[in-house]
């Protein structure tokens, strides 16, 4: 093997090493929020980590999130098969996700409405049925969960996976293109600024309010993110209005204070997701126009050009065939 295909191999090592190395992290962070024994989330950030990274850096990458996914559940499954089976399932539910993504034609810019919906339906709904099913069935048959704890635990299973994707992916791929806005002005800072504060301020606000109607006054600010900064402003948006909705669930406060955790889970989950579609369909449908506007610009300008070119110049003016000049 030559020094070229050497220094593949170790890029590619160091990628998978590095996508582990993020994955575990990231489990950490979704293991503080854990509501059914220790392993399952409302919000699983590793499966948006693991998404991103194949899309990303490409499906050779996945040994990396094997190697997280087992170094997460080595600790906390009930035994070394249900480990590994486990694993198998949180590695094989986002390489299908990706594989599908990939069928689709989906473009990491997200900048088109047909990539949203694919990430949502192809990526989060139908991709993490593999992982929830896998998981709370093994769960099940080692006897770490009763069989009437299946669909709860598999519900919230899912659901977390799925956030993970709609939330944390998005997030990712913004950030993998992010720079320092040299052009923006004064006025722009104070506009990013105000946003953020405020999509703070009143997330904290209505998530410690017990009145569940008051939730959705996040709506305005996402969509101000989403019209104003597209997807660089409404997918940090999302992320922020849902981790702090987490947490208010984890600290049963607010509007979660109860002793159900499925209905509980019901009504965090609707509001995470009408949060995560609601900033990534606006996002998209905004960028698509401003891309069509473009488009459209550019054509007037070379039909403007074209027409420019065809009129006759002054002085120069030609008979029709049937015509001649007067002598």
């Amino acid at each position: 093997m030559g020094s070229a295909g050497t220094g593949r191999l170790g890029s590619t090592a160091l990628r998978i090493l590095a996508v582990a190395a993020v994955y575990y992290g990231a489990a950490q962070v979704g293991l503080l929020l854990q509501l059914v024994r220790d392993q399952v989330t409302p919000l699983w950030p590793p499966t948006g980590v693991a998404l991103a990274g194949l899309l990303v850096l490409g499906l050779r990458v996945w040994p990396g999130i094997a190697l997280g996914a087992f170094l997460v559940n080595v600790f906390l499954g009930p035994s070394l098969i249900a480990v590994l089976a486990i694993t198998a399932g949180n590695t094989l539910a986002p390489v299908c996700a990706c594989l599908m993504l990939r069928r689709a034609g989906f473009r990491n810019e997200l900048d088109r409405l047909r990539d949203v919906l694919a990430l949502v339906f192809l990526g989060a709904l139908l991709g993490m049925l593999i992982s929830s099913s896998i998981g709370s069935g093994v769960l099940v048959l080692s006897g770490a969960l009763d069989a009437s704890e299946f669909w709860p635990t598999w519900s919230v299973w899912w659901t977390g996976d799925a956030m993970g994707i709609l939330v944390v992916t998005p997030f990712l791929l913004v950030l993998r293109k992010a720079r320092w806005p040299s052009r923006a002005g004064p006025g722009r800072w104070f506009e990013a600024v105000a946003l953020a504060v405020g999509t703070v301020s009143i997330t904290l606000l209505v998530t410690r309010t017990p009145d569940s109607n008051l939730l959705f006054l996040v709506s305005p600010f996402l969509i101000w993110a989403a019209f104003r900064f597209r997807l660089p402003g409404a997918a940090p948006c999302a992320l922020a209005v849902s981790t702090l909705a987490i947490l208010a669930a984890a600290g049963d406060r607010g509007p979660f204070v109860g002793e159900d955790v499925f209905a509980n889970m019901v009504t965090l989950q609707a509001f995470n997701g009408t949060t995560a579609l609601t900033a990534l369909l606006l996002a998209a449908v905004i960028t698509e126009r401003d891309r069509t506007y473009e488009e459209v610009k550019r054509a007037c300008g070379r039909l403007a050009e074209m027409v420019a070119r065809m009129e006759p110049r002054p002085g120069s003016y030609e008979y029709p065939p049937e015509e001649h000049p007067p002598p």
